[in-house]
């Protein structure tokens, strides 16, 4: 069969998907056959120029004449816009892939998990790296036990777009619009990430309760094209949190849009008993691991044949970048949607066809974003429900 797939949002993730999209086919040969069906934005003009760009058939500017004409939904606009198309595709019975994080708000997300669970229909969130070959080779690790109990997590994402105050406003910077700044949109894929390295019961289990801070370093913004006029920045620009797990262990979180120098540094750092490992994004096809009885760190780069999704690629030390892992998960979403409508024959009994992270982790995920907020608001540990 042929997934006809519809897209919200053409810019930075949009092209990023489409780009996935297009990929499928040469790399990727057991994967579903997909048709850029329709791209769904507001301007008609702007849009007509990226559907061309983006390889897609159509546009449409109303997605609610989306969401049940396709067999997957993408829902890849702004923090403001996940929550209604989301829903109401789910309600049609229609798939649905959202970026990250799920919703602006608590409230939402639990809105969006709840239509998940009630449609029965696949369903993902895109937290992408999950889908990078070091962090599936850390997890390995993890399960197998290498680096015993784990007594200590560090994760922290580091950017540097905003350390010029005259960096123009944007909706990212609009609580209305995206709910919270660094912490939603950085720290949301640190959180997940570490559930999916170390929430097993196993290893550190969930987190349990948060301590956070939040700080706003500029409070206005130049609107661009605008001479003089100026907008509030009304979200945080770097947030720092200590974390509780279930079994003891501690973990400290951060992120920053006022790092200079670091550009795109997510950083995750595990302490066991015997052993440790260190992934940085900026040397993604790198993952550096301690065992008990060495001296130091090993740096082990991660792209031979027989690493996680490297043999789709290109031959063993040729090394994958951050768009590959967007090539990956839209290989397991699809994969996972076309698996669920050939056995369930598109009924109403589909169950969420297993694929993680779904938007139950993206509510797990908002749960920890919230509390780490309210904990700022009230000054004291929070504990998650």
């Amino acid at each position: 069969m042929t997934l006809q797939v519809g897209i919200l949002g053409y810019r930075f993730m949009g092209k990023a998907h489409a780009n996935a999209l297009s990929r499928l086919p040469m790399f990727f040969p057991d994967a579903p056959d997909v048709e850029r069906s329709v791209l769904v934005g507001r301007d008609e003009d702007a849009l007509a120029e990226a559907a061309d760009q983006l390889g897609f058939e159509s546009t449409a500017t109303d997605w609610a004449e989306v969401v049940d004409e396709v067999d997957v939904f993408y829902n890849l606009g702004p923090n403001h816009v996940h929550p209604e198309p989301s829903i109401a595709a789910l309600e049609a019975g229609t798939p649905v892939f959202c970026e990250k994080p799920l919703a602006p708000t608590l409230a939402e997300a639990e809105r969006m998990a709840a239509a998940a669970r009630e449609a029965g229909v696949p369903n993902g969130c895109a937290f992408n790296y999950r889908f990078v070959p070091a962090i599936r080779y850390a997890k390995g690790l993890l399960e197998d036990g290498e680096l015993g109990e784990i007594r200590h997590v560090r994760g922290r994402y580091l950017q540097d777009w905003l350390v010029d105050p005259e960096a123009p406003w944007a909706w990212r910077l609009d609580e209305e619009m995206a709910g919270s700044g660094a912490l939603g949109d950085l720290g949301a894929h640190t959180v997940d990430l570490l559930r999916f390295l170390v929430g097993d019961d196993d290893l550190a289990g969930e987190m349990e309760r948060v301590s956070g801070h939040l700080q706003t370093f500029v409070d206005e913004r130049p609107v661009e094209g605008k001479r003089g006029e100026t907008r509030p920045v009304t979200v945080d620009d770097a947030y720092s949190a200590q974390v509780a797990f279930e079994n003891g262990a501690m973990g400290t979180l951060e992120a920053s849009r006022y790092a200079t120098g670091h550009k795109n540094d997510h950083t995750i750092e595990i302490h066991g008993s015997t052993g440790s490992l260190r992934f940085s994004l900026e040397r993604l096809n790198e993952l550096e691991v301690h065992r008990e009885g060495d001296r130091g760190y090993e740096t082990i780069l991660v792209t031979d044949e027989d690493d996680p999704y490297v043999d789709h690629w290109w031959p063993p030390g040729h090394v994958l970048g951050w768009e590959h892992t967007f090539v990956h998960e839209n290989y397991e979403f699809l994969s996972t949607v076309a698996s669920e409508a050939s056995r369930t024959g598109g009924s109403e009994t589909a169950d969420d066809g297993g694929f993680a992270p779904s938007f139950e982790d993206g509510l797990a995920a908002q749960r920890v974003l919230a509390a780490i907020e309210e904990s700022d608001e009230r000054g004291e540990w929070v504990t998650l429900e």
